[in-house]
């Protein structure tokens, strides 16, 4: 008997993208791909169209999607669209390795030449995460230290980072952070203004008295603070050569806008 070609041969053989096939997960992920694409989100009806289906297997979906904060449901109504929860996770542990190690060189020099010490601080399990620090060569210094967690709205750093969301979702990109209620966002909202219209912040350390905060934003692709560098400037009186508060803001600047995201 004659062998079969091997293209006989594959007809026989099930089509991978069939063979392993997950009907449920499919649907969701076929949900996410047409939200993406449709900046003003959908209704329920129009998915339903959109996808062929019956609504009933879109509704229980579509609520699924919703209590797992992948997808978001207007106030009152019948409008679905994207949250930020797929870009957040997809920025998590690897992206912020590879911002911090692309900051670490510039923070060290930052350190060096205005002998102060400097710390990068990512949003995390709601409060703002240290994952990068550099101390000046000097004898003195205030660090923070790797790790610890900052508050969110309680200091410069976490005030900055919020400062620098978009006011339309801010509410939203709090709670993919974490953040249970927009209840806090009430008692700051003339400082969150302020740091916005300046492009950055400095003043007064919430926490030490004598430690001026300065901290500016580090901006992602959609033009959301994704980090913020801040230094915990304290004065030397014993060396008159040291960078003035405006030198080191510059610095700053500088450094943020040489940081690598990729």
């Amino acid at each position: 008997m004659a062998k079969k070609s091997r293209e006989a041969e594959a007809a026989d053989m099930p089509d991978q993208d069939e063979k392993y096939r997950a009907p449920a997960l499919d649907k969701g992920l076929d949900i996410l791909e047409i939200l993406a694409s449709r900046s003003g989100g959908m209704t329920r009806t129009e998915i339903v169209r959109e996808m062929g289906l019956s609504p009933s297997q879109i509704f229980r979906m579509l609520e699924r999607l919703v209590a797992r904060g992948y997808v978001t449901r207007s106030e009152g109504g019948d409008r679905y669209s994207l949250s930020m929860k797929m870009f957040l996770i997809s920025n998590r542990y690897p992206p912020y390795r590879r911002l911090a190690a692309s900051a670490q060189p510039l923070m060290d020099d930052f350190s060096r030449q205005t002998d102060q010490s400097c710390h990068l601080v990512v949003p995390e399990f709601g409060a703002g995460l240290i994952v990068a620090q550099a101390s000046p060569a000097s004898h003195w210094e205030f660090r923070a230290r790797v790790g610890s967690q900052l508050g969110l709205f309680t200091t410069g750093s976490g005030l900055t980072l919020v400062a620098f969301q978009a006011p339309e979702r801010v509410g939203e990109t709090l709670r993919q952070w974490g953040v249970a209620s927009d209840a806090p966002l009430a008692g700051i909202g003339e400082q969150i203004e302020a740091i916005r219209e300046r492009g950055y912040r400095i003043g007064a350390s919430r926490q030490l008295i004598g430690v001026t905060d300065i901290s500016v934003p580090v901006f992602g692709p959609d033009g959301d603070a994704i980090a913020v560098v801040t230094c915990a400037f304290i004065e030397h009186v014993d060396n008159a050569e040291t960078e003035t508060r405006e030198g080191v803001l510059a610095r700053l600047l500088a450094l943020r806008e040489n940081i690598s995201l990729t």
